[in-house]
């Protein structure tokens, strides 16, 4: 089996991190938040994974040739010398997806994670005959999205955006497995898969829908970043660390690479990720926090709601909440406040930053 993952995007609601380094390869949870997928895959039987790229693309390519080997799953580029929106990008692949062999195909979202069901899906798919199966997901307001309407035995019968009476509480979650008949509808042009090609499947009573059991995030923007980070240590089961007498203490779900370094007296957690190589002095406070590779937290610091880009300082004796987004390499001075702040990677913070505003 084939699958195409979509990461031609630019990742402009992830900056100032995606100034460092495509969305795809942002590490989520200790790991590009495209291996996750990439992983998944594999597990399913998928021997090839197509990426359609176009922001880029050297470093998509050296992404490549890392990964192909340590994955043992063969890894092919896309290119667009243009965006072509959700669809584009497979009409380009069309040879790639369509060998002859007339198997079905997966295509995902870079930037959504869940446990991907991806055997359940495929099952699902192939027992409805249809063109293409949409994973789908519920959620509480569905007047905030467009919402997927379907029969009782998953038959898509229509899109609906935003309704303001209850319809459906279903949305698109960004996961599909197509048949490769479906590529004859899409034209080799800037396409949206959701506005163009599937209304046009489901009019033919060729769409259908299985619902995602567990949970499930987009996590292209920082609070949903965070949020989904919470929501996937939880779903790995990830608790407390062993802590000796005067060590660190960890509280709820801490993932925390090898490398990483902690000092005494520290309280860890709940909901963090600690990267590879990072060092955390004496006294410090995490929790609800991302601290990407090489970073670097002096004393009582207090990291909080917030991701710290990669080689980044902390000062002794600062705080950093609020949804703040430090990019790379940016300094924090001792004894600041930083206050929902993003700031550009390569600065310095010399004063404190009390109301939210981007640092140039």
């Amino acid at each position: 089996m084939k699958a195409l993952i979509l990461v031609g995007g630019y990742g402009t609601r992830l900056r100032p991190l995606t100034l460092s380094c495509p969305k795809p390869l942002v590490e989520f949870a200790n790991k590009p938040m495209i291996i996750h997928q990439i992983q998944a895959l594999k597990e399913v039987g998928c021997t090839e994974v197509i990426l359609a790229i176009a922001y880029q693309p050297e470093v998509m390519l050296a992404f490549k040739d890392e990964w192909e080997a340590r994955l043992d799953i063969k890894i092919t580029i896309s290119q667009e010398n243009e965006p072509m929106g959700t669809a584009g990008p497979l009409a380009l692949a069309r040879d790639l997806l369509d060998d002859g062999s007339n198997e079905h195909f997966f295509v995902l979202n870079s930037d959504v994670i869940c446990e991907f069901p991806l055997n359940d899906l495929l099952e699902f798919h192939k027992s409805r005959g249809g063109e293409g199966t949409l994973l789908v997901t519920k959620v509480e307001d569905p007047s905030r999205y467009g919402v997927v309407v379907t029969e009782a035995d998953g038959k898509i019968n229509a899109f609906m955006e935003k309704p303001k009476e209850f319809v459906s509480d279903k949305i698109n979650a960004g996961i599909y497995v197509l048949s490769p008949r479906i590529l004859r509808r899409i034209e080799l042009r800037p396409t949206s898969i959701e506005r163009e090609v599937f209304p046009a499947v489901a009019a033919d009573g060729l769409l259908y829908a299985m619902v995602l059991q567990g949970y499930w995030m987009d996590i292209g923007q920082p609070t949903d970043f965070l949020k989904g980070l919470s929501l996937h240590l939880e779903s790995m089961n990830i608790h407390s660390h062993d802590s000796l007498a005067s060590g660190p203490q960890f509280v709820g779900n801490v993932l925390m690479h090898p490398s990483a370094k902690i000092g005494e007296d520290c309280l860890i957690g709940p909901d963090v990720a600690i990267g590879e190589d990072c060092e955390i002095g004496d006294g410090v406070r995490l929790s609800t926090c991302v601290l990407m590779r090489g970073v670097k937290v002096k004393k009582y610091a207090k990291v909080v709601n917030s991701i710290v880009g990669w080689h980044s300082r902390i000062g002794a004796w600062s705080r950093v909440e609020n949804k703040t987004i430090l990019g790379e390499n940016v300094g924090v001075k001792d004894e600041l406040y930083v206050n929902g702040a993003i700031v550009l990677p390569h600065k310095d913070v010399k004063e404190s930053i009390q109301n939210p505003q981007i640092v140039l």
